[in-house]
């Protein structure tokens, strides 16, 4: 099979002062440095994963969080979200659920199909519509259940050389923090790494990732990679979290958002390279239209162009075009609009001191958990949630 970075280790790290990390191993793969792209709803779509790859080649770009039951089933919306583009030669999307024959046939599905390369199970989303289902963020309070759902992707990925990895959160709040069981479980169910998201669900993305957190599951799971993801902004943020927790590479999820060049850095960085300064605003206007049309090519550009909107106010972060540009931006109808509005500006702006760490996507924080009833009635309880009766945890 195919290895992703065919750049030889032993010479790729001249200064010694930059973390030496040994590649990461995902079956016959072997990717360097040990990048990736986290999943992340509506937005790592082919289009996004393809731009990024032109920036960072050889990296692991995760596809968009799937429901295991909805890629069984099928329907149009799975379909559509499943696609891969001509150029990805190493095809990663993440599976949820709480059912463990479904998430099996979910594997079974995909590896007849030989439609990916690579699977990560989603044991961290707080979104209230997947954990009121016993899912994501919800899954590592039941430990038998969790290690019946890794066992059983495990070995159903093993019938078709798929690996599969695990990412999750500290747990869902302070009083149920569960990471270091859950890594240990998932080690010893078979996956071949983790990633942890240094924040509980009920912090959702506030404040900030406590990454003494990833050095505690680095310490406990000893066998497979342990990555860290969490308030990575800019490339040297990734240096910094390996120093400081021992983990063997990065995940890599809001730093990238109207920012896709930071997978250039973060193999720049990890290479022992100078970073590339930061795009003046006429290079992130060429890079914002090459990514419209992407993205109307793949949905239509009615559709495609709807759904760049929120992209546009990421990428014009940090840059000082004013309130007003910004909303003619997050307004644009068609890709002519887009392309009119960009010719107006001034293209050698650059980003204000600072601006490569301003937050972009989801910010909020803390928020109410959602968990089936009497979910924590029973934690060796396997039963499949009803989906039609919920529970809220306090807090808010």
């Amino acid at each position: 099979m195919t290895t992703i970075n065919s750049t030889n280790f032993d010479t790729i790290i001249p200064n010694t002062a930059v973390p030496r990390l040994a590649p990461l191993q995902l079956g016959n793969h072997s990717v360097w440095p040990p990048v990736v792209l986290a999943p992340m709803a509506g937005v790592t779509n082919a289009p996004f994963r393809s731009l990024c790859r032109k920036f960072g080649p050889g990296l692991v770009y995760v596809n968009e969080m799937m429901m295991a039951t909805g890629l069984v089933h099928g329907n149009r919306k799975t379909d559509t979200m499943l696609k891969f583009g001509s150029d990805e030669t190493f095809r990663s999307l993440q599976l949820y659920g709480s059912d463990p024959e479904m998430l099996a046939r979910a594997v079974d599905k995909l590896g007849r199909a030989d439609a990916v390369d690579h699977i990560d199970l989603n044991f961290g989303c707080p979104a209230p519509k997947v954990t009121r289902r016993g899912g994501g963020a919800a899954v590592p309070l039941k430990r038998q259940l969790l290690r019946a759902l890794v066992t059983a992707a495990v070995e159903t990925g093993k019938n078709y050389g798929i690996p599969i990895t695990c990412k999750f959160r500290m747990g869902i709040d302070d009083d149920l923090i569960t990471f270091v069981q859950t890594g240990v479980i998932c080690e010893e169910a078979g996956a071949s790494a983790v990633a942890l998201h240094a924040r509980t669900a009920r912090q959702h993305y506030a404040p900030s990732a406590h990454w003494e957190a990833i050095k505690e599951l680095k310490d406990a799971v000893t066998s497979i990679p342990v990555l860290g993801n969490g308030d990575i902004w800019e490339a040297k943020d990734a240096l910094r979290m390996v120093e400081q927790t021992g983990c063997d590479g990065v995940v890599i999820g809001r730093g990238c958002l109207g920012r896709p060049w930071l997978f250039r850095d973060l193999i720049d960085v990890f290479s022992g390279n100078p970073i590339q300064a930061t795009p003046q605003l006429g290079d992130v206007l060429e890079v914002m239209v090459e990514h419209a049309t992407a993205l109307c090519g793949h949905l239509g550009e009615e559709r495609g162009i709807r759904d760049f909107r929120k992209h546009t106010g990421w990428y014009l972060t940090g840059y000082p075009v004013g309130g007003e540009t910004r909303r003619k931006f997050s307004e644009i109808m068609s890709l002519e609009n887009l392309r009119e509005l960009c010719s107006a500006l001034d293209h050698t702006l650059t980003i204000v001191e600072g601006g490569e760490r301003i937050a972009r996507g989801h910010t909020n924080g803390p928020i109410r958990v959602v968990l089936p009833d009497g979910y924590l009635d029973d934690l060796d309880d396997m039963t499949v949630p009803d989906d039609g009766h919920v529970m809220q945890l306090s807090g808010g």
